[in-house]
Order: C-alpha cells, then structure tokens, then sequence
C-alpha cells in the first residue's frame, strides 16, 4: 500500500503537465472598450435623494395632503390623494419655500406647513 502512493502521485503529475500545451497565444485583456474613453472622463453619477419625512397634512378648508419631504432639503413630493401622482416641488435652496409651474407652492415643515395648490389661496395645515 505504500508503494502506491508515490506511483499514483507520478501519475497525476505527469496527466497535468500534459494541459495546456496550445501554440497559441492566450489573450487576457479581451478586445478594447470603445466607450472607454467615454466612461473614464464621464461626470460622477449623482443618486437621487430619498424620503426624510413623510406627513399627511389636514388643512383649513378640511381637505388632506400628502407631502414626501427628501434627503436633499431642496425636494419635495406633493399628493393630493393619498395614492395619487405626485408634483415634484424644488426649492432654490434649503429653508426656501418648494415651488413648481401650476401654482403649487409649499411652505414650512414637520408639523406645520402653508400649501397653495391651483385654483386655491394659501392654506394653512397640521399633521
């Protein structure tokens, strides 16, 4: 039994030095990237922001929105159904009032927050 294990060793060995004996070159790098240069030189990719704080607000005229406060404190989604599209508004900067086209603005945060919609005057709203 002992006598095998070396003859079995030469064996296996001499199996493998048998692989891989091609005349061709192996190429490892594959072909180039046409838009190689396109990437490296690319603008870094900005994620865009998540949901910070999400409040239904009931208003004076008794009618309820929804607003999606975002990470970025310049962003904002409006609902004015709870399962409803939603009206991105942009502030021109954090602490700004977020607007958009139509006549929707939104003013404030947390708890308390003066929304104007289109068609109606500013409203005043609790959580």
């Amino acid at each position: 039994m002992k006598y095998y294990l070396p003859l079995i060793s030469a064996m296996a060995l001499s199996l493998l030095s048998a692989c891989n004996n091609n005349d061709e070159p192996e190429v490892v790098g594959g072909p180039a990237d046409p838009m190689a240069e396109k990437l490296a030189n690319a603008a870094p990719i900005e994620l865009p922001p998540s949901v910070k704080e999400s409040h239904q607000y009931r208003c004076k005229d008794n009618s309820l929105i929804f607003v999606d406060f975002m990470s970025d404190d310049k962003t904002a989604n409006l609902r004015t159904e709870k399962n409803g599209s939603p009206t991105k508004l942009v502030a021109a900067e954090p602490g700004k009032p977020f607007t958009a086209d139509g006549g929707y603005s939104v003013e404030g945060g947390g708890k308390q927050i003066t929304a104007t919609l289109p068609g109606k005057s500013a409203l005043s709203c609790k959580a």
